[in-house]
């Protein structure tokens, strides 16, 4: 690895951890991101329930976005397995690089520490999407426990602290699901390291303009901010 290969890691590193802080936890500046926003709407969500005495819309909901965690999980699996086999084909690929210009042809050793890479991040990937649904079953136990509407009488500190374990349970689920979402758009940038540590550089920064505009500037931030 070249002292290019190891600044394009740091970038790496330092963008995917700065647009975490930037979108999930910085409240310094006063646009907010769309991660943020949904936190309240998904509070609000939760908070309606006490005025459901039906709740097969909130089953319903937690249904969809298990089914997106555990899509995603799967496909993570296989992306992981792609990898390794991937590794049991590096000179069939170096072969390939050898033929296409403008790449910078690394060793076999350098080849197979970025193939490392990449299943490292789809298993981290898995590891986040297999939580996120797992914590979206309890959120679903958690909302089974909030009190009927009609039994709220008398107990309506009871059923919110039922409400607002329920709603924390599930925004804890979101953020996991959405920090192995994120890891999956950043392999993509990562892929441009097996061309060269500049292609790297350029990919990974492309991604997270993607996802910061995606963010702080998309359309369906601006629906949520709406009257």
């Amino acid at each position: 690895m070249t002292q290019y290969d190891l600044l394009a890691l740091a970038l790496f590193a330092f963008l995917w951890l700065g647009f975490n802080w930037l979108t999930d936890t910085s409240r310094t500046f006063a646009r907010v991101s769309l991660t943020r926003l949904m936190i309240e709407e998904r509070r609000r969500w939760l908070r309606n329930t006490l005025r459901r005495e039906l709740r097969m819309i909130d089953t319903q909901i937690l249904a969809g976005l298990q089914q997106g965690t555990a899509f995603f999980a799967s496909s993570t699996i296989f992306a992981l397995g792609g990898c390794f086999a991937l590794l049991g084909a590096t000179e069939k690929v170096q072969t390939i690089f050898a033929d296409l210009p403008f790449i910078f042809h690394s060793s076999r050793e350098g080849f197979e520490i970025k193939v490392g890479g990449l299943a490292c991040l789809f298993g981290y990937a898995f590891f986040k999407f297999g939580w996120s649904y797992r914590l979206f079953n309890y959120c679903s136990i958690l909302i089974g426990a909030i009190p009927m509407m009609s039994d709220v009488a008398g107990r309506e500190k009871e059923a919110e602290h039922a409400v607002e374990k329920a709603a924390t349970m599930n925004i804890i689920a979101a953020m996991n699901f959405n920090a192995g979402l994120r890891t999956v758009f950043l392999s993509i940038g990562y892929l441009g390291w097996f061309v060269n540590a500049f292609v790297f550089m350029a990919t990974t920064t492309l991604i997270i303009l993607v996802l910061l505009r995606r963010q702080f500037f998309s359309e369906a931030r601006n629906a949520l901010l709406s009257p």
